[in-house]
């Protein structure tokens, strides 16, 4: 008994940051039926107080993140190892950038909700990285589940918000039964919630065939986490809950799913760090890696072909993100072989220093679009982006600086993000990797199209309604996408401060 009062304690201060922000969202969901009259009008500029509140409440979690020191896993309910840590700033970082960017996307009247839905979420994306047990890692995935359903409608109520809403809920409650389908298997298998005591479990004894229960336990987790990764075949709600949800919760689903999915399927499926094992020896490696390597190749093409064939912005930018989501299994495929003294590159530095390197880029794009676009008329299609560098020349440059990031030209970090999983995949030293990494640099040629297509369209194109005066873009837009442009550039030319510390974390 005191042991376990003992590690309760210790989780307290472990998850200090995420208790911040989820006191924050207690204090809006208090605050604000007191501030909108029973007809639902609140007072004018309402959104810019909730808006303030929402970057005081990530700065103060950013602050106790800065000062918290990682330390090893133990067999509490939560740890605060290096993977938790970079995690936890990252998330808290493009937290902010979000909160910019749906600054003015929610009338007066909602703003509170949807501000507090937004850092339930990044709450819940802190907690999945520090969980040290399946039920907690459950309920952290549910926590960044059930209010993007809320993110998705309150901004909007319109016929296309509902339908996207109702679209990914849909799919989001079942990939959610799937994980805890696998989970259940996973805990038949090894008899422990820990995932301590699920990765000595899996990562001891001889070598042995495939335990049917950890296979089928890996598929459906790999199946039920790929739904948040948006990888094929899971990602068909994907371009039509982007073309259909506004603007700032299309961004945030571009990102924070990936986030969340990626780190569950490294706490999951790959080897602990330091574990001394052959690669045969990992229990779930066997089906992880032949299944993810289909997952990934398949993910690859869809996306980048589909792609090619859009002419709806929000759309393209789904299928983009399919791709993203293909090119970061690689560095996944790579982590699960967990052969350090193999190659210099570490699969898993690579997947998370690119996680970092998209969401700023993805994120830059979304906020553009947020900055060039009229009160009564969002960019969707590219006849909507005709002349943009004739109108808003500034704006269509930053773009432009985003989308050479995103086909992964120099000089900008997307280059160096995709030559590092390209080299983790290539130096792994077996032809099915190098395969993965040949596909991976035709894919990346193949996205180059579409993306080189858009700047065509800002520059090469005369705009539409030339009658069209251009609205004067927002403050909180053009702070968000300042920011993901110094992130875009900065870590290009000095991406040793991130990467660095991304190459030494394992899971």
């Amino acid at each position: 008994m005191n042991e376990a009062i003992q590690q309760i304690n210790n989780a307290i201060t472990l998850i200090a940051p995420d208790a911040v922000l989820l006191a924050g969202v207690c204090l809006i969901f208090f605050a604000a039926p007191f501030l909108v009259n029973e007809r639902g009008e609140a007072p004018v500029g309402l959104r810019h107080r909730w808006g303030f509140l929402s970057l005081i409440t990530l700065l103060a979690a950013g602050a106790l993140w800065w000062q918290s020191v990682p330390v090893s896993r133990s067999t509490g309910p939560f740890a605060l190892d290096e993977l938790a840590w970079y995690i936890r700033g990252l998330t808290l970082t493009f937290g902010i950038v979000l909160v910019l960017i749906h600054w003015n996307q929610a009338d007066d009247s909602r703003s509170a909700e949807s501000h507090a839905c937004l850092l339930a979420i990044l709450a819940g994306v802190n907690l999945i990285a520090a969980a040290n047990d399946l039920v907690g890692l459950f309920v952290a995935l549910e926590l960044v589940s059930i209010p993007t359903y809320l993110f998705l409608l309150l901004p909007r109520r319109d016929a296309p918000a509902q339908e996207a809403t109702l679209k990914y809920f849909l799919l989001s409650i079942f990939s959610s039964a799937i994980v805890l389908f696998g989970m259940s298997y996973l805990y038949g298998a090894t008899g422990t919630t820990n995932l301590a005591g699920i990765h000595a479990a899996l990562g001891t004894g001889p070598v042995q065939a495939i335990n049917p229960l950890i296979a089928v336990a890996t598929v459906m987790l790999i199946a039920g986490l790929g739904f948040r990764l948006t990888a094929v075949p899971f990602h068909f709600y994907a371009p039509d809950v982007f073309q259909g949800a506004p603007t700032s919760a299309a961004a945030m689903l571009s990102l924070i799913p990936k986030i969340a999915g990626f780190v569950a399927l490294l706490r999951l499926i790959v080897p602990a760090a330091g574990a001394d094992m052959a690669v045969t020896s990992w229990a779930m490696t066997p089906a992880a890696t032949r299944l993810l390597w289909w997952l990934a190749v398949t993910t690859m093409f869809v996306g980048n072909l589909m792609a090619l064939m859009q002419t709806d912005v929000r759309r393209l930018l789904a299928y983009s993100s399919v791709s993203h989501a293909g090119y970061m299994m690689v560095g996944l495929i790579v982590g699960m072989l967990h052969q350090p003294a193999v190659h210099s590159i570490s699969g898993i530095g690579a997947l998370l220093f690119y996680l970092a390197v998209y969401g700023a880029m993805t994120l830059g794009v979304f906020a553009v679009l947020i900055a060039a676009s009229r009160p009564d008329k969002r960019i969707a299609t590219f006849d909507d982006l005709s002349g943009l560098s004739r109108t808003r020349p500034a704006l269509a440059l930053v773009l432009s600086v985003f989308l050479f990031s995103l086909s992964g030209l120099p000089p900008t970090a997307g280059f160096l993000a995709k030559l590092n999983l390209f080299f983790a995949a290539w130096s792994q030293g077996n032809e099915s990797s190098r395969w993965l990494a040949i596909i991976l640099a035709i894919n990346a040629a193949l996205g180059s199209w579409f993306y080189l297509k858009m700047i065509g369209v800002m520059f090469l194109r005369d705009p539409v309604d030339r009658s069209e005066q251009p609205a004067a873009a927002e403050a909180p837009s053009l702070i968000a996408a300042g920011i993901c442009l110094a992130g875009t550039l900065g870590l290009f030319f000095a991406p040793g401060w991130l990467w660095i510390p991304a190459q030494s974390i394992m899971p």
